[in-house]
């Protein structure tokens, strides 16, 4: 019998049955209203836990240290990982930002979240609201400014040889700007849950 801990996808799906088998233990599998809008939570933090965890990756450890990777080096990793934790990265962005919304939908605050809470003028609104802006706009730089750069860096759109180094400047640039949102979102975005 092989392994399930030598496939990722084998691992997820043990990591889910286990779940599941605990939920059950713990009688907290009651599906209704309240169940849906935890499960949202949930799919929204696991979400946000690798996007913003390979957000840190790229400026915590592959940044700092691809100067330090022989030039002969670079391209492997350019053709090898940087694809694939792109793909992860962009696509977590996206699903911790429809979950997040789903979430604000079913809770019933998406409106007065994205006014910033000068609706109702509640604390709990604005705070969340802020960190709902911050997300929204870092994960706008995820699509639109850093994506699209990185195709260029990669080769998978073609560009000059003067072109490459701006887009490698343009996409490290805005993922640092995104991870400098990074703290005063998730800030909000827990205070809304703790604080108010």
């Amino acid at each position: 019998m092989k392994n399930p801990l030598d496939s990722l996808g084998q691992t997820i799906l043990c990591g889910v049955v286990i779940a599941v088998i605990l939920a059950l233990v713990a009688n907290a599998l009651q599906i209704n209203a309240d169940w849906w809008r935890f499960f949202f939570r949930w799919l929204h933090v696991l979400s946000g836990v690798m996007w913003i965890g390979l957000l840190w990756y790229f400026n915590f450890v592959q940044a700092v240290n691809m100067p330090k990777v022989p030039a002969e080096q670079r391209p492997t990793i350019i053709k090898h990982i940087l694809p694939d934790a792109l793909f992860w990265f962009r696509w977590a962005a996206l699903s911790t930002v429809v979950t997040g919304l789903i979430l604000a939908w079913l809770n019933n605050y998406v409106a007065d979240a994205l006014a910033l809470g000068f609706i109702d003028n509640v604390p709990k609104d604005r705070a969340i609201g802020i960190g709902m802006w911050l997300g929204l706009i870092m994960a706008f730089n995820v699509w639109f400014i850093i994506w699209p750069n990185q195709q260029k860096v990669m080769g998978l759109v073609e560009v000059s040889a003067e072109e490459r180094p701006k887009a490698a400047r343009m996409a490290g640039v805005t993922s640092r700007f995104n991870t400098m949102l990074s703290v005063p979102m998730l800030y909000f975005m827990v205070s809304a849950q703790n604080i108010f």
